[in-house]
């Protein structure tokens, strides 16, 4: 069972964003082999979602409010590290990201950079293609619109 906790990048201690960017690079860098800028200045305005499993992080994901890169509310840098998939975190930490954002941003329009494979992961939660698939760092994206609530 996922236990969560959502920080701003103030409110981050040394240990555990170093503990965030390891994994971000392990999967996004390394597993995926993406040579891409991981830290894009985004940390500093976001609210870092985080799933700890026995005190380890297994699942993240960067919170943005309207209007701070994008128009809408948005999901970026969604990960479950490889030990963790096929367990429920990825679904758990979506679920988990959208009801902070409409709860706490109150807003219900969310935009989500979404890597294609995981289009219909995707759709299950209720976000809609908005763009034709198009290449982000050497791999097909395309960007996802969800509209309405969880409740």
């Amino acid at each position: 069972m996922l236990s969560w906790k959502v920080k701003t990048f103030k409110q981050l201690s040394i240990e555990e964003l170093y503990e965030i960017v390891q994994l971000r690079i392990e999967v996004f860098v390394v597993e995926q082999d993406c040579s891409y800028q991981e830290l894009d200045g985004k940390d500093q305005v976001a609210h870092h979602l985080l799933g700890y499993v026995d005190g380890k992080l297994q699942a993240y994901s960067r919170l943005f409010k309207s209007g701070l890169v994008s128009e809408e509310a948005s999901i970026g840098r969604v990960i479950v590290r490889e030990t963790g998939r096929k367990k429920g975190y990825g679904q758990a930490l979506l679920e988990e990201s959208i009801t902070y954002i409409e709860n706490e941003f109150k807003d219900h329009f969310i935009l989500i950079h979404a890597q294609e494979y995981l289009d219909d992961f995707y759709q299950s939660f209720g976000f809609k293609p908005v763009t034709e698939v198009y290449l982000l760092d050497g791999i097909n994206h395309l960007d996802m619109r969800r509209e309405g609530s969880l409740k």
